[in-house]
């Protein structure tokens, strides 16, 4: 699977380092087939996506599917999440 930042622009700064701008990935539309889960104490964005994708770098879509954008890939015990299943087509969408 490509990297997510595989597209990104870069930028150099001031000080002399490269990095990659920031990029807002648009909202990933409902689906019928998304997966509904409740988090259970241990969850993490990454061990979710290995479980449903089977690749730990594609939390990315988990976290823009259910409006994450704190930068932690734990998630509190209880919480709602939607798992897109339709994973392939976004990575496809968003490059």
């Amino acid at each position: 699977m490509a990297s997510r930042y595989e597209n990104n622009a870069t930028q150099k700064l001031d000080d002399g380092r490269v990095v990659y701008r920031s990029r807002i990935y648009p909202n990933i539309p409902l689906s019928d087939n998304d997966i509904y889960i409740v988090t259970q104490q241990g969850d993490r964005l990454d061990s979710l996506a290995h479980q449903f994708y089977s690749d730990t770098s594609l939390w990315w879509i988990i976290a823009t599917a259910n409006n994450i954008h704190d930068g932690s890939l734990s998630v509190p015990d209880g919480t709602t999440l939607r798992v897109p299943v339709n994973y392939n087509r976004i990575v496809q969408n968003f490059k």
